[in-house]
C-alpha cells in the first residue's frame, strides 16, 4: 500500500476512536499554552497540568512572571523536572514578550523559536493550537508511530515532519497531531506492544517490522538461563 492510501485509512481509523481532541495540556490563552508546553519537556502531560495551576494562580501573564524571581518559579515548578532551566527559559521568555511582542505571544516561527527555552516542537504546537495556524508539531511519540506505520523513515524529526505534512491534509495538521498522540499513548505503546493484533499496525507495519519487533517481545519475557558452575 503507498504510504497516501496508508495516511487516509489511518486517518478514518483515528476519527473514528477520536472524534473530538483537545490539547491535553490546560491553559487560557497563548502565553499560558507556550508555558505549558516549555513544562512538559520530559514530564507526562498529568503532572504539569497539577502545576500550572499553582503557577498561573501566582503570574498567568509576562507581565505578572516578570515580578516572580527565577528562584520562586523555579520552587513552584519543581516537580515537573530540569526546573533550573525551565524557570530560567520563563522567566527571559516573559521579559522577551514584554519588550519586544507587547506582551503578546507573537504568531511567527521565527520569533518563537528565538524565545529561551522553545524550541521547533514548542513552536508548532503553539502556531497550530493557539493561533490556529498551520503546523504539524513531532514529538517522540509521532515520530516512533510514523516510522513504525511505514509513513516515514524515521531518520530524523525532521524528516518526519516533512513526511506527515506532505500526507495529510493542511487543514488537518493539528487535529492529526493529537489524534497520533492519543492513540501512542492509549494504544500503541513502544514496548512490549503485539503489532499483529493493533488496529493500525496490523495492516500498516511492515511484515518485517511486525516480526522484528515480536521477536524482541518474546526476548525480553524469555527467562534468562542460569549459568551452571563448572567443577
Amino acid at each position: 500500500m503507498k504510504r497516501a492510501a496508508k495516511a487516509r485509512r489511518i486517518r478514518r481509523i483515528l476519527d473514528d476512536i477520536y472524534p473530538e481532541v483537545k490539547v491535553p495540556l490546560e491553559h487560557q490563552d497563548p502565553y499560558t499554552l507556550l508555558i505549558a508546553v516549555l513544562l512538559s519537556a520530559q514530564c507526562t502531560d498529568v503532572k504539569v497540568n497539577q502545576i500550572t495551576p499553582i503557577l498561573f494562580a501566582r503570574a498567568a501573564t509576562p507581565e505578572a512572571m516578570v515580578k516572580l524571581s527565577v528562584a520562586e518559579i523555579q520552587r513552584v515548578i519543581r516537580p515537573c523536572g530540569l526546573s533550573p532551566a525551565k524557570s530560567k527559559a520563563i522567566a527571559g521568555l516573559s521579559r522577551i514578550l514584554i519588550e519586544q511582542h507587547g506582551g503578546r505571544v507573537p504568531a511567527d516561527f521565527e520569533a518563537l523559536e528565538a524565545l529561551p527555552g522553545v524550541g521547533h516542537k514548542t513552536a508548532s504546537v503553539v502556531m497550530v493550537q493557539a493561533h490556529g495556524l498551520p503546523a504539524f508539531p513531532v514529538d517522540t511519540h509521532i515520530h516512533r508511530l510514523a516510522a513504525r506505520w511505514g509513513l516515514s523513515n524515521g531518520r530524523s524529526v525532521e524528516q518526519t515532519e516533512r513526511d506527515l505534512k506532505r500526507l495529510f491534509p493542511r487543514q488537518a495538521w493539528g487535529r492529526v497531531h493529537l489524534q497520533i498522540i492519543l492513540f501512542g499513548r492509549e494504544h500503541c505503546p513502544a514496548r512490549a506492544h503485539d503489532l499483529a493484533t493493533c488496529r493500525i499496525c496490523s495492516w500498516a507495519a511492515s511484515k518485517a517490522r511486525i516480526r522484528q519487533e515480536a521477536g524482541a517481545r518474546r526476548a525480553k519475557r524469555r527467562p534468562a538461563r542460569k549459568r551452571q558452575s563448572v567443577r
